[in-house]
Order: structure tokens, then sequence, then C-alpha cells
């Protein structure tokens, strides 16, 4: 939710919003193929492509899934393994931790349990965890610690996917690493267009801006620690990510939103020209390889801006949808589905002899 300050802030902006500095850890930027992370995307695109054709076509926002999804070079053909499409039996969870702002702008954007629904009726359970929407994932991480473990309270057996959008994955991250109680309560966990490296329009926009949106219309928000924006910085995502190793006990995906300049909402067009002068590969708040977990299986790159692949705006607000958030369709329904798919089979394959 960065584009409410970068706008603000946009027009005066002249210096890098990369600022030279030496306070960083040593980066290489690589292809996926050289470094830990893995491919999943032809699987995946797969899963998505069979979900489509089931039922696209009977949900929300319809979208051909070679239109849904971006196909970047060294895609993997499918496999021709068969796609599960029955009730889940796998005993898993999927929780949602979201991003900055969420809880002032909640009520605004008016996000229905549609997805939820969806695939409660496929037999997986879900949730949502609340966290200060203007405090730092440091202070955020205690909450999700909290939650996890409430979950676990409430049913010992299950264990959970959980699915960190923007800011909401550096929020889970940050706990799974200070809190190791919570590991073995937790399957995997999935960065939905997740600023997992940071945004460089945090580091151009004052913090006190952000604080502008505890006066939203419905805004139901505490001030928190005031440091959201600061633990966006790239700087301070990078390394924390060089110091924090990962626990190699959960598995990690994630889901890149890599859209087409003519497919950026117009309200996000100015976030996103700004964002260009680093990467022009951005879907407006994040550049596209600042979303990619280390160690974890890519999924896809999506076709969609920041706000499309999670906020419902179109469905909601139809006179935004067809104005000013006028690229915010997206089949979010088949997408959830086919994450929980894609990551129940791989958790299966995972307990195979010889894996």
């Amino acid at each position: 939710m960065l584009w409410v300050v970068a706008m603000v802030a946009g027009g005066c902006a002249s210096r890098p919003l990369n600022p030279f500095t030496i306070e960083t850890p040593p980066l290489i930027l690589a292809p996926a193929s050289v470094t830990d992370v893995h491919d999943g995307r032809g699987r995946f695109r797969e899963i998505f492509c069979t979900v489509t054709e089931a039922r696209g076509r009977d949900l929300p926002d319809y979208r051909p899934c070679d239109e849904a999804l971006v196909a970047l070079s060294g895609e993997h053909a499918a496999s021709g393994r068969a796609v599960a499409l029955g009730e889940s039996h796998a005993n898993l969870r999927v929780v949602v931790v979201p991003g900055v702002g969420w809880d002032c702008l909640a009520r605004f954007v008016g996000v229905t349990r549609t997805g939820r629904r969806h695939v409660e009726g496929l037999g997986y359970r879900t949730g949502a965890i609340a966290v200060e929407g203007l405090s730092g994932s440091t202070r955020n991480a205690v909450q999700v610690r909290d939650a996890v473990l409430a979950f676990h309270r409430d049913n010992e057996a299950e264990r959970l996917v959980m699915i960190g959008y923007s800011k909401g994955v550096n929020d889970i991250l940050e706990a799974i690493v200070t809190y190791p109680e919570i590991r073995p309560h937790i399957a995997a966990v999935v960065s939905h267009a997740g600023a997992v490296g940071g945004s460089p329009l945090a580091t151009d926009t004052p913090e006190s801006l952000l604080g502008m949106l505890r006066f939203a219309p419905g805004a139901e928000c505490e001030p928190g620690d005031g440091q959201a924006l600061k633990s966006l910085r790239p700087d301070v995502r990078q390394r924390w990510l060089a110091e924090n190793p990962l626990p190699d006990s959960i598995r990690y995906y994630s889901l890149v939103t890599f859209p087409e300049p003519d497919n950026i909402s117009s309200v996000l067009t100015s976030s996103y020209n700004k964002l260009s002068r680093v990467d022009a590969r951005n879907d407006s708040q994040v550049i596209f390889y600042d979303q990619v977990i280390p160690g974890s299986v890519i999924l896809a790159y999506m076709n969609a801006d920041h706000w499309a692949v999670a906020l419902p705006l179109d469905r909601n607000h139809r006179v935004l949808g067809s104005t000013f958030v006028n690229r915010n369709a997206y089949p979010r329904e088949v997408l959830l589905e086919s994450v929980l798919r894609y990551v129940e089979e791989d958790l299966a394959d995972e307990q195979m002899p010889g894996r």
C-alpha cells in the first residue's frame, strides 16, 4: 500500500531512489538457475491452467491462464502429471498476513472472503493474522508468533501455509527466525507480491506521510511503532536477509508480480514510473527480483499489478474499477487454489522415499 505516500512525495523527489551507501552487505543479481532458488513454474502453470479450465469461468474475474501468467524464458514444459481437483485431506490451514496500512484501509477496500470460501469448499481451513499496519516487521513478528501458537492450540494436528502479501511476508520471516517455537507448526511460507528485498519507494518517503492513513475514511488503526516504512527500506531488508538464514524445516514459495506496462491501474502509474527509475520490471510497489524468498520455489510471474493480485477493488467499488483502478481484475480464487494444490503436492512428494 505504499502508493498512498509514493504519489504524495513523487512530484518533488529528484534524488536516487536507491542512494549511494556502503552500509550494505555484498549483493549479486543472478538468474534463479544459478542460485539456490528453484523453478516450479512449469508445474504451477499446469495446475493453474487445469483449475482455470475446470471452474475458472464460474468464478469472478475469469482470465485465460496464458494471459494471467507471464512466461519468462527458461520455464519448464508441462509434466503431464494429473492435477488433483477434489477435496483436500492434507490437514492444512492457509493464513494470510497483510501488508502496510491494511488495518487502516480494510473497511474502504472491502475485502471479501470469496477466495477463502472457495478453498474452504475444497477442504482447506483458512484464517488471517491481524498485524499493525503502521508498525515495523520486528514488532509485528510478535503478533505473528502469538497467532501461530493460538492456531496450534485450536488444532494441534494441522500445519499452516502462511501467505504474506507485500510487507506481510517480512513479518512472517522475522517471526520464524526470531521465535523458533513456531516452526514445527508451519509447513510453508508463500511470498505473495512480497517486499522480501524491500522497496526503493520506502527509502524516498517520510514515515510521517504514512501516518496519514490513520485519517482515511473508516480507518480503524493505531499508530504502532511508526517503523513500517523503515522496515521496508532495501538496505534494512537486505541486511536482515544477510544476517538471518531462514530455517530449512519450512518450505518457501514465491509468487511474483510482473505486469505488462499497460496492465497497471491508472492510479498506480505514478509510483510505477517512479520505481521504473530503478527497474521498469516492477508492479508499482516492488521490483520483480525483490519479491523472491531466498531458497524458495518460484511458482509464477503474474501479469498483474501490486493491487490486482490481492485487493478486489473492482468488485467492491465499481466506479473506481472503471476509472482509477481500471486494471484490477484478476482470478484470485483460481490463484489461491492453485497455490494450495501445488504446495500440498510438493509437501507430499517431499515425504516420499528418495526425496
